[in-house]
C-alpha cells in the first residue's frame, strides 16, 4: 500500500497570524514577516503530528492511495478521515493501462473513523496481476482554518508553540507531546476494540 498527498495545504490557508498572536510576538516592526516561514513550518509540523495521532486530515486536501490487493474482498478502508469525496477509482494493469471502475460497482462509506470504498455486490473488482488499484480522494474537515473543530485547532496552536519554544532543543525524545495537546485530541483518536477493550 502507498498513499500520499496530491495537494498540500496552501501557505495562505495556514493561521500564521493566529500563531503569532498565540505566541504574543511583537507587531508593528519592519521585521514582522521575517519569522513567517518558520511559523508556517511549526504549524505544518504540528498539524502532521496531530493528524498522525488521530488519523484525521485537519484541512481538506487531495490524497491518492495505491494498492496491489484489497484489505477485504468487499471493502477497502481509506487511511485518513473525514472523507469529503472520492475523486477517482481506477485499475492499472502491468503495462500501465488505466481502466476506471464504474460508479455502479462501489460506494463511498463516509464513516467518521474508518471511511472506506465498499462493493455494491459481493466483492470489489479484481486488481490486475502485476498492477494496482488507484483511489483518489479528498479528506479533511474543510478548506479553511475555521472549519477545523475548535479543540483540534487549539491543539495545533499549542503544539506549534511548543515546537517554537523548544526549536533549539534536541534532547526531547520521539513522540513527546504536551499533556494538554494529547487531552484535546483524545476524543478524535480512532477507537480499536479488542478483547482487552480500547487500545
Amino acid at each position: 500500500m502507498r498513499w500520499n498527498e496530491t495537494a498540500p495545504v496552501p501557505e495562505a490557508a495556514l493561521p500564521v497570524e493566529g500563531l503569532r498572536a498565540h505566541l504574543r510576538l511583537g507587531t508593528g516592526f519592519a521585521e514582522d514577516g521575517l519569522q513567517d516561514a518558520a511559523l508556517a513550518g511549526f504549524l505544518r509540523a504540528a498539524m502532521a503530528a496531530i493528524e498522525g495521532r488521530c488519523g484525521k486530515a485537519l484541512m481538506a486536501r487531495g490524497f491518492e492511495l495505491e494498492l496491489t490487493r484489497w484489505a477485504e474482498p468487499g471493502r477497502q478502508p481509506l487511511p485518513v478521515a473525514p472523507l469529503r469525496a472520492v475523486t477517482g477509482f481506477d485499475l492499472v494493469d502491468a503495462t500501465g493501462t488505466v481502466t476506471p471502475v464504474a460508479t455502479g460497482l462501489w460506494r463511498a462509506d463516509r464513516d467518521t473513523q474508518r471511511p472506506a470504498i465498499a462493493a455494491l455486490s459481493t466483492a470489489l473488482p479484481a486488481i490486475p496481476t502485476g498492477g494496482h488499484a488507484r483511489i483518489g480522494f479528498e479528506a479533511g474537515f474543510g478548506p479553511a482554518w475555521p472549519d477545523i473543530p475548535a479543540d483540534l485547532a487549539q491543539a495545533v496552536m499549542m503544539l506549534a508553540a511548543h515546537y517554537h519554544e523548544y526549536r533549539h532543543d534536541t534532547a526531547l525524545g520521539p513522540g513527546c507531546m504536551p499533556f494538554g495537546v494529547t487531552a484535546l485530541i483524545e476524543r478524535f483518536r480512532p477507537m480499536r476494540l479488542t478483547l482487552g477493550g480500547r487500545t
